[in-house]
């Protein structure tokens, strides 16, 4: 018994690893906050140990927004010193985002596992089809919309980013490139986005999961510390080389590239909302 224990936990081990070198890899070089891996690969894992379904995506979610904080900072950081971070725009956007995160994390800590999943598959599948079929000429225009309707924009942002738990970039890439926002620029500014979603949106659900019967051991709240604490390690090591790698590839296949992960991820989530 103890044997098959340690081979289930190597396993389980190894693979939060390599997901922290694939979230790592799309944090830098797709400006996403890894959580789009993240989130479906934890689902995944609570549900073959034996999670609560009721608790099991929340659970997911809370995590990948906590990896968010150290893997979002070192792709941050590795764009700002190249000089592509858009800190005009984070400073007209970054409160909007916050507050639709705070409202966002009032109805995740509220809602039920299953309409979280909705959320994240569909928005993923929309996202990822608008990036693989849209003209890169094809814009609703060349600058981005003045106040207030660029401030309801980032309410949007924030408040979908956190029920999905991701770090903005699934989002605010693709937005951004629809008035025409160069990609590579837009990938950067999505780095940092993701930190203004993870910083409340983390808390919130540690709050919203405090006490709660279910959950996977060792969490805290709807964060589970086994997770993060494995991710981690890989997540941030990688997340420089990917945005080397942002900067280093054409833009097409930079947009091809986030439109793929998306579009597989959306659907291994709607096939496990239908069965």
């Amino acid at each position: 018994m103890d044997a098959l224990l340690s081979t289930d936990f190597l396993f389980l081990a190894g693979v939060l690893l390599t997901t922290g070198i694939v979230a790592g890899l799309i944090a830098g070089l797709l400006g996403v906050g890894g959580g789009i891996v993240i989130v479906p690969v934890l689902y995944h894992l609570f549900s073959l140990i034996g999670v609560d379904e009721s608790v099991r995506m929340h659970t997911a979610v809370g995590t990948s927004l906590a990896t968010i904080l150290v893997t979002g900072f070192a792709s941050a950081r590795s764009h700002y010193k190249k000089g592509a971070v858009d800190l005009d725009l984070l400073k007209t956007w970054g409160p909007a985002i916050a507050i639709g995160v705070i409202v966002g994390v009032v109805v995740g800590g509220n809602i039920g596992g299953t309409a979280l999943i909705a959320v994240f598959a569909i928005v993923a599948l929309l996202v990822a089809l608008n990036m693989a079929f849209r003209s890169e000429n094809n814009h609703i225009s060349d600058n981005l919309p003045g106040t207030p309707f660029k401030q309801m924009i980032g309410v949007l942002i924030g408040g979908f980013s956190v029920l999905m738990g991701i770090g903005g970039g699934t989002l605010s890439v693709p937005i951004l490139t629809l008035f025409n926002y160069p990609i590579r620029k837009a990938v950067a500014t999505a780095s940092a986005i993701g930190l203004i979603i993870a910083v409340p949106g983390f808390l919130g659900y540690i709050y919203y999961g405090l006490d709660l019967p279910g959950r996977p051991d060792f969490s805290f709240g709807y964060v589970n510390l086994v997770g993060f604490a494995l991710i981690i390690p890989t997540s941030s090591f990688f997340a420089p080389i990917g945005a080397k790698i942002a900067h280093a590839i054409p833009p097409r296949l930079l947009r091809l590239s986030f439109a793929l992960f998306l579009f597989i991820t959306s659907l291994r989530m709607m096939y496990d909302l239908l069965t």
